[in-house]
């Protein structure tokens, strides 16, 4: 048996379910050695099962919609004393209902986790790959990111700038060795349409996507340094590339409430 060549430090963010988890298996089968980060505590069972199968990963326990959060998991990436070779960030939250109805305070952290720390993790972690002239990250955006998404509004505007944030950077780091890929998934099979409320709307009780093939494109995405990838079904590629590009924004939006809004799938 041929000794197992690291590729280097890789960090998922997000890491104990879904698209995050995936992601963390698609590194450690590229023979990256992981730290991954969530805020709960199945993380660390993630992170036994993967040392069970001969992956080198560490866990960190972070709450990502705070600043010591964020500032949690940078030290855990120093304590490595290794460079950082990719990064996904990938934490983020979703929130279903009413602008009206919903409470600020739900909003407020989501915001927070998609928007807020998702910059102040990508402030601590980029400037040292820029230096180092060498580097990968990737942003989970979402095709809610291009279009208005009633019932799901402060959601879709937060992935609308990560969606933003990580092209305008990519053009900023394109002679530094680093390079920004976003991720946009569409429906995917997890648990982010029930923790948003939304088992009730017809995009949640919808047929989704496997968040492994999701992963996967994302994953060959970033290691080949593309700009971004819509990641999901055919329906999900066609809304992305034909109607999110021809149709006005009024009907983009009248379109996804007749999936987004509460009782919709009754």
């Amino acid at each position: 048996m041929g000794v197992r060549e690291c590729k280097g430090l890789a960090v998922v963010t997000g890491a104990s379910s879904g698209i995050g988890l995936e992601l963390a298996k698609l590194f450690a089968a590229d023979s990256y050695d992981l730290l991954i980060a969530a805020r709960s505590e199945h993380v660390d069972e993630v992170a036994i099962r993967m040392r069970e199968a001969g992956t080198s990963v560490e866990a960190c326990r972070a709450d990502l919609s705070t600043p010591a959060g964020v500032e949690t998991l940078h030290a855990a990436i120093k304590a490595a004393e290794r460079p950082l070779e990719a990064i996904a960030i990938n934490a983020g939250v979703g929130l279903g209902g009413s602008f009206v109805e919903n409470r600020w305070e739900d909003e407020l952290n989501l915001m927070r986790v998609n928007v807020v720390e998702t910059v102040h993790l990508a402030k601590l972690v980029v400037p040292g790959m820029v230096a180092r002239g060498r580097g990968r990250v990737l942003f989970t955006s979402s095709i809610s990111g291009t279009t208005p998404v009633p019932f799901e509004a402060v959601y879709g505007a937060s992935k609308a700038f990560v969606l933003s944030f990580a092209e305008a950077i990519r053009n900023e780091l394109r002679d530094t060795g680093v390079t920004v890929t976003a991720l946009l998934p569409g429906q995917t099979e997890t648990n982010f349409f029930h923790h948003a409320g939304m088992d009730d709307t017809s995009i949640g009780a919808g047929p989704k996507s496997d968040p492994a093939d999701v992963a996967k494109a994302g994953y060959e995405a970033m290691m080949a340094g593309r700009e971004k990838v819509v990641a999901g079904s055919i329906a999900t590629q066609f809304e992305a590339a034909v109607l999110n590009r021809i149709l006005p924004d009024s009907m983009k939006a009248e379109r996804h409430r007749k999936m987004s809004e509460p009782g919709g799938a009754e």
